[in-house]
């Protein structure tokens, strides 16, 4: 799209704003109600979509995208009323007779950059929380899943008024352009280095941003987890889309006493869930393209490698591989793997585990394996980072009742249910005056009687 239909677009919706039309609840639920009929109806398309870009299974896209998208709608919709309503707060006695409240109100216009890992969960949950919340909103979908962006353009188009809701596809000319656009609100999720740019452009225009980035998130298995739970559930959080998750556990950190059965679990859980021959079973996702395909590829140490390794150029899939003996020097430890790559270090106490965690910039997510409650409570209130589990991984995302967010380097600001809403609104602190009574201490002159007034009031 041009310069010039951009534009034309954030025209068309500021005006669109500024007449009132999406103020009202009601106004609200009947869109969100349009968009997950749109979306039910266009379940089959999505999930081919995604499999095209992804190789993603249907299972896995209606359990980890469609479905989740759903869920966050089915909650806006009952919810929107009272996120909506005005909440009344005490009023200082200085401050008699009045009403005070905070009143939540929408942004205006908000710009939504999506990434090409969840490109349907990613695009239309913030776009709920947008809507609920009153704004109107321009899409970005990434240009590196081409499908599924033609497919929620067309949804979009179908459903919505561009004034109200519209999409821009295309590369970087037009993240360029949009970034420079005098948008209200920008919501951007993808890469740390992108993230940057658009904090950047959004700064020189004072536009405020929530930023959902990523990091190298770690797994901390502890002398006491269950050894083979663990494993089960780290098999299927790291290896889900292929790797390509921003929560996904990024290396396993484990007490050196249990990492010889960690590792022999994790082997056995690979083959349960993925065949002997991963490479071959239609249902384990592939590498968005050949230049991600190449990247983590480069990551793997062959001399470390105690399963998998394998890849196939050619339909881009890379085998479950784990690494054993890996240090923080390791080129794999040096950034985000974003890729079907776990490497496993030791520690030979958890201080010494929190140290060099804490040592890192802050990961978006979080993950322990421990029985020992004492454990539970010291990692989570040692450690700096975005959200996670004890005893899982990845589930702490699927659910509208938590805010999902990052910290520090991991990003800023949360959305999902009710913070979702908050993310997508400024909230107004009003005072309501009555007019049957002025008390006269604040006025000139001042005299010592006013002066015990004010003492007596404010204290």
């Amino acid at each position: 799209m041009t310069a010039e239909g951009i534009a034309n677009i954030l025209k068309i919706q500021k005006e669109y704003f500024r007449g009132g039309a999406t103020l009202s609840v009601g106004f609200r639920k009947a869109s969100l109600k349009k968009l997950k009929a749109a979306v039910l109806e266009r379940e089959e398309e999505l999930k081919k979509a995604l499999y095209a870009d992804l190789g993603k299974s249907p299972s896995e896209s209606y359990m980890c995208e469609i479905g989740l998208v759903l869920s966050e709608l089915t909650h806006m919709i009952k919810k929107v009323g009272k996120y909506s309503r005005e909440k009344r707060v005490k009023t200082p006695l200085s401050q008699f007779a009045s009403r005070s409240y905070k009143k939540p109100s929408p942004y205006g216009n908000v710009l939504i950059m999506s990434p090409w890992n969840y490109p349907v969960l990613l695009t239309l949950e913030p776009l709920v929380d947008a809507l609920a919340a009153g704004n109107t909103a321009v899409l970005k979908p990434s240009a590196y899943s081409p499908n599924t962006s033609r497919v929620i353009e067309k949804l979009i188009g179908d459903t919505f008024a561009p004034e109200y809701v519209a999409v821009v596809t295309g590369g970087r000319a037009e993240n360029a352009c949009l970034l420079s656009a005098p948008f209200d609100y920008i919501f951007f999720t993808g890469s740390q280095a992108v993230g940057k740019e658009v904090m950047r452009n959004a700064a020189e225009r004072l536009i405020p941003v929530t930023l959902e980035l990523g990091g190298k998130s770690p797994c901390i298995v502890e002398k006491s987890a269950n050894i083979k739970l663990a494993a089960k559930r780290i098999v299927f959080g790291k290896y889900l889309n292929c790797g390509q998750t921003c929560v996904a556990p990024d290396y396993i950190y484990c007490d050196k006493r249990v990492k010889e059965e960690l590792v022999a679990e994790i082997k056995k859980q690979i083959a349960k869930q993925f065949g002997d021959k991963p490479l071959e079973n239609p249902e384990y996702g592939k590498m968005i393209n050949e230049k991600h395909f190449t990247r983590v590829c480069g990551l793997i140490d062959e001399k470390k490698v105690v399963y998998g390794g394998g890849a196939d150029e050619t339909s881009l899939k890379i085998e479950p591989t784990v690494m054993d003996g890996v240090t923080f020097s390791d080129k794999v430890m040096l950034e985000e793997i974003f890729g079907p790559v776990l490497p496993v270090l030791t520690y030979e106490t958890l201080d010494e585990a929190l140290e060099n965690i804490n040592a890192m910039q802050r990961p978006l997510a979080l993950y322990l394996f421990t029985s020992d409650k004492k454990i539970k409570k010291y990692v989570t209130s040692h450690c700096g980072y975005g959200g996670g589990c004890i005893n899982d991984v990845v589930i702490h995302l699927a659910t509208s009742e938590m805010g999902f967010g990052g910290f520090g380097e991991s990003g800023m600001g949360a959305y999902h249910g009710k913070d979702g809403f908050a993310n997508f609104s400024h909230y107004k602190s009003i005072v309501d005056k009555k007019t049957w009574i002025d008390l006269p201490m604040r006025y000139h002159p001042y005299k010592k009687f006013n002066d015990k007034l004010v003492r007596f009031f404010l204290k």
